[in-house]
């Protein structure tokens, strides 16, 4: 849109605490394998980095619609929408 400022966002997606995380498990038990003994757990999740030409109401209004309904399945993931500074 002409006059609207661009702002960029990045949607966090994870699956959720309750939901077994098999990729998690696996990162977790090579970096135990290579020495790494602290790290008692990893989730490993998806980025989203999206830029929006709207004004800012109706960019965050339509990023967390996006986020909810289309890029996270809300019965196994969570979401977070992170707005950067341009």
């Amino acid at each position: 849109m002409e006059g609207s400022p661009n702002m960029t966002a990045r949607v966090f997606v994870s699956l959720k605490k309750t939901v077994l995380d098999p990729q998690g498990q696996t990162i977790r038990a090579a970096l135990s394998s290579r020495g790494y003994g602290n790290i008692e757990d990893v989730r490993q999740g998806k980025v989203f980095e999206i830029q929006v030409s709207a004004e800012r109401t109706k960019a965050h209004q339509e990023l967390e619609e996006i986020a909810r309904t289309i890029l996270a399945n809300p019965v196994i993931e969570d979401y977070r929408v992170e707005w950067l500074e341009n």
